[in-house]
């Protein structure tokens, strides 16, 4: 069975669809392929109870063959439904709100993965800290889920944001040690060699000069390094395909495509996309 990563969707239905297409036309004759969504499936695009319907129905049809790991903009629906933060301008999350199904879908997104490993590679929405090795990275990404799909997931949702800490130390607890992993897991774009984390530059793929930071992969000494890490969140890098690195998000939503990378052998299926907002610079 082949395995398709696909980058962050946004809301964008009608071109998952047309994506979708092309991957069951690639896959005729043979078995069924696991399709893995690299986060964000919803805001800022169209259609996006219509996208966030479709992956839920995917994934209970599938038996979880195909599946999403969380996005910050994933998360960020949780925190509003929960009640807990505003919607932004710049939100089209109104329609999930207002469904007649909305209860359903936030239960299911709740109890999606922060982080998937799958055929030697490791799933996630923005980053791996250059700490972390995959087997602790999974470890931690699954004390995040236990708190989201458990009882207290409303209580952890309010105290989970914040840029402090802004770098690992395993001696971290409590709120502190959740909301460390999940902004590197659902944020994270540049850091400092010793890992510490910038939320502040979003535009750009490249660090400004004299700032000290670097892309979160390519920290020297990353203990991640060994294990092809396969990310979406950074339209701005854009596509990137290099031996021990896949980044997926090539700006469906802000006139980009909509990308699929085939695991296996790192074939590449691509929907070209309208611009469906101009950049704001919070991406």
């Amino acid at each position: 069975m082949k395995t398709y990563i696909i980058g962050d969707l946004q809301g964008c239905h009608q071109q998952t669809l047309a994506l979708l297409e092309r991957i069951e036309q690639a896959e005729a004759g043979a078995a069924a392929p696991a399709i893995l969504f690299a986060g964000d499936l919803i805001n800022r695009g169209p259609e996006s109870l219509a996208t966030l319907r479709h992956v839920r129905a995917l994934n209970e049809a599938s038996g979880g063959r195909i599946d999403s790991v969380l996005g910050n903009h994933d998360l960020h629906l949780l925190a509003v439904a929960y009640g807990i933060r505003p919607e932004h301008k710049s939100d089209t999350l109104a329609g999930i709100l207002e469904a007649p199904d909305r209860d359903e879908l936030i239960a299911w997104l709740r109890r999606r993965p922060l982080m998937i490993d799958t055929d030697g590679h490791l799933l996630v929405h923005a980053g791996v800290l250059p700490q972390w090795t995959p087997a602790q990275a999974l470890a931690l990404a699954g004390e995040v889920e236990a708190m989201l799909r458990g009882p207290d997931a409303a209580g952890f949702l309010q105290q989970m944001y914040g840029n402090q800490p802004d770098q690992w130390d395993d001696t971290l607890r409590g709120a502190d040690r959740l909301r460390c992993i999940i902004n590197a897991m659902t944020r994270l774009r540049f850091c400092t060699p010793d890992g510490v984390m910038d939320f502040k530059m979003k535009e750009s793929g490249t660090a400004d000069k004299g700032s000290g930071l670097m892309p979160w992969f390519d920290v020297p000494g990353r203990k991640s390094a060994e294990t092809t890490v396969v990310f979406g969140h950074w339209s701005a890098l854009g596509l990137q395909m290099r031996p021990n690195l896949i980044g997926l998000d090539s700006g469906c939503v802000w006139g980009g495509q909509l990308t699929a990378v085939r695991l296996q052998d790192r074939m590449l299926l691509q929907v070209a996309c309208p611009a469906y907002r101009e950049h704001s610079g919070k991406k």
